[in-house]
């Protein structure tokens, strides 16, 4: 099956992915000029009024962009909905994002609705649904979703623990549909070996944690750069899902990073005082190891792109 226009003609086959407290419009908005599709969680747009100003800011910034720059190359903006009934705004959200005609919806923990689902069609848009396991995914689309995002082992944030590898596969033997992939993807070789697997795209968060424009702190960025992969705790604690965080940040936090309890799933909490409590646990994914420096959105894309272009001359594709 075709890619749908929004996912086709981008500088290079990468989603990034929505990230609490670090995916504000500035990091959105290099996202995008570089050519990829740059995202943010709705939630992270406190007070919820302020969702609508930050859509009317990105727009509009791309929209100049793309005047002085006809020939620029812009990805389009994706908004994370988080769908669970601990979030209190999610039909405030999903108004104001199709009142904007958001072109990708990405969902989370629980299926949209059918309501969501066909708001989004009734303008051309896409709905991304996260799953980490086949159960999920079989479930998404059995709920109508465009395409599906694959949070396979070794992904940053709430993450699963099925290799991609078989993830994958599994479920594309289902699917020949839209598959976004993440799972320690922190270069432009692994960009391709997400293609090679079977994924159209690959989903990456934690290298653009550690550039300029993230809303991250120095010590968040420089946590993920001084770390690898065995600095990478796995733990339903903070949000009652599992998920990677930087062992650094919950010792901070006064926490034994080898002996975590384990987390009430039922008392599962996104945006509220819960999850305020935890802003300083730093998520990230096992490919903290591969990642140096702190650049630039635009310079990081470049550089991608042309580690894209190496692997695919080294297998001669």
């Amino acid at each position: 099956m075709a890619l749908p226009a929004v996912l086709q003609n981008l500088a290079l086959p990468v989603v990034a992915s929505p990230m609490f407290i670090v995916s504000y419009p500035e990091l959105v908005l290099a996202q995008c000029k570089a050519g990829i599709v740059g995202s943010f969680p709705a939630l992270n747009a406190r007070p919820a009024e302020l969702l609508d100003e930050w859509l009317t800011q990105i727009q509009t910034s791309l929209a100049e962009h793309k005047a002085a720059n006809p020939d620029a190359v812009i990805g389009p903006i994706a908004v994370n909905q988080i769908v669970h009934q601990s979030n209190t705004r999610l039909e405030h959200d999903v108004r104001v994002c199709v009142e904007h005609r958001i072109p990708i919806f990405i969902t989370s923990l629980r299926a949209p609705s059918k309501e969501i689902i066909d708001a989004v069609h009734s303008y051309g848009g896409i709905v991304l649904h996260d799953v980490i396991n086949l159960r999920h995914a079989a479930k998404a689309l059995e709920a109508g979703v465009d395409g599906l995002i694959l949070v396979a082992a070794g992904a940053g944030g709430h993450a699963g623990t099925t290799s991609p590898f078989a993830l994958t596969g599994e479920v594309r033997k289902m699917f020949d549909g839209p598959i976004v992939l993440s799972g320690a993807i922190a270069n432009g070789g692994s960009i391709l070996a997400a293609q090679a697997m079977g994924a159209d795209l690959a989903y990456m968060g934690t290298r653009f944690i550690a550039t300029r424009e993230a809303h991250a702190v120095e010590s968040y960025k420089h946590a993920i750069v001084n770390s690898s992969a065995s600095d990478i705790i796995y733990t339903n604690l903070f949000t009652g899902v599992h998920g990677n965080y930087i062992r650094e940040s919950i010792v901070n936090a006064g926490l034994d990073p080898d002996a975590l309890p384990e987390s009430d799933k039922t008392k599962m909490n996104f945006g509220g005082d819960k999850a305020k409590a935890w802003k300083d646990i730093w998520g990230a994914g096992q490919g903290v190891g591969l990642m140096d420096d702190v650049p630039s959105v635009g310079g990081l894309v470049a550089r991608l792109k042309q580690e894209y272009e190496a692997a695919k001359s080294r297998l001669r594709i």
